[in-house]
């Protein structure tokens, strides 16, 4: 007989170090909560551990809204096999400029970012400190840390939180170009029971044309249309076996046990020559899915009644009575 392990013994790999905003992400899971968390430095790896039964689970970004799809995540989601997406997880991304204790923003001539954090602060900098240089870093925690590892930079872009693991102060808060980002993230776990439906979920799936004839992107986008699906999120990314190959991450509204989402995807299923399921989760802003009657449960249910008692030659409501 097997024993359930202890939470203790259950890991959770999420893209480190200790203060990212994937970790800020993990800290909104209940059943990580005492859990080992361990520290990755890429989505392949955080991936590789689900695959391979070290993490149960892990946090991935997937999407941000100021720079869209995080491609890293797409491309590594359709050739890893056998995943499922047990839930998302919103979280406001802003930035600090950090420095090493006694430094102000006048001594400040090197910049230490990581690239994607550099690009959404850069407004700032450049009319801030309109003469700094940028040495990328391979993170934002990176960012922070090396300034006590070297000298190379005299500040760094971080994560609010980052005082909490290095002893660093703050010499700007807010420096972020949009407030308003938010990024994406969603736990990965190997397959798995389906979360239930609650009227306000999400779908997400990586669908491939069969070729690329004109009209074949319509062809597509129709299985969604016709059953009053509606589409969150619908991106291109390059297949990578020749040029003008694409596949299509897409994110819609509801859960495959909806009747409508069920048919869309059994039509896109005789349409598309590779679909990948990716999951069907609660939506992180709990918003309802808004439905339009004729596209409600009970509709498709009474379309296989009706279409049932033809075939075996009941009477339908449909019909004349004999009289």
């Amino acid at each position: 007989m097997t024993s359930t392990p202890s939470p203790a013994t259950v890991s959770y790999s999420y893209l480190g170090p200790a203060g990212t905003f994937t970790e800020a992400a993990l800290k909104q899971v209940p059943e990580a909560v005492g859990a080992q968390w361990r520290s990755v430095n890429n989505v392949g790896e955080a991936l590789d551990d689900v695959t391979s039964g070290r993490s149960v689970a892990a946090m991935i970004a997937i999407e941000n809204s100021v720079e869209g799809g995080v491609s890293a995540t797409q491309d590594a989601l359709a050739n890893v096999p056998n995943l499922r997406i047990l839930g998302e997880y919103l979280v406001s991304v802003n930035f600090v400029l950090v420095a090493r204790p006694g430094t102000t923003l006048a001594d400040v001539k090197v910049v230490n970012a990581h690239p994607v954090a550099y690009a959404q602060t850069r407004r700032w900098l450049d009319a801030t400190l309109p003469s700094h240089g940028h040495m990328p870093a391979s993170s934002n925690v990176a960012a922070a840390a090396t300034l006590l590892e070297s000298e190379l930079a005299d500040a760094a872009v971080a994560p609010p939180g980052i005082t909490e693991h290095y002893e660093l102060d703050v010499l700007a808060t807010e420096i972020g170009n949009n407030q308003n980002a938010v990024t994406r993230f969603v736990l990965v776990s190997a397959l798995a029971d389906l979360p239930k439906p609650t009227g306000a979920d999400k779908t997400s799936l990586i669908v491939e044309l069969p070729d690329d004839k004109p009209g074949r992107l319509l062809d597509m986008l129709e299985q969604f249309a016709t059953r009053g699906v509606n589409l969150s999120l619908i991106e291109s990314r390059p297949i990578g076996d020749e040029l003008g190959r694409y596949r299509f991450v897409i994110d819609l509204e509801g859960h495959i046990l909806d009747e409508r989402v069920a048919d869309a995807l059994l039509g896109l299923k005789r349409f598309s020559p590779k679909v990948i399921f990716l999951g069907s989760y609660p939506r992180a802003d709990k918003l309802a899915t808004t439905v339009t009657p004729r596209y409600g449960n009970d509709v498709f249910v009474e379309a296989r009644d009706w279409l049932r008692a033809i075939i075996t030659g009941e009477p339908t409501t449909d019909e004349p009575s004999a009289s």
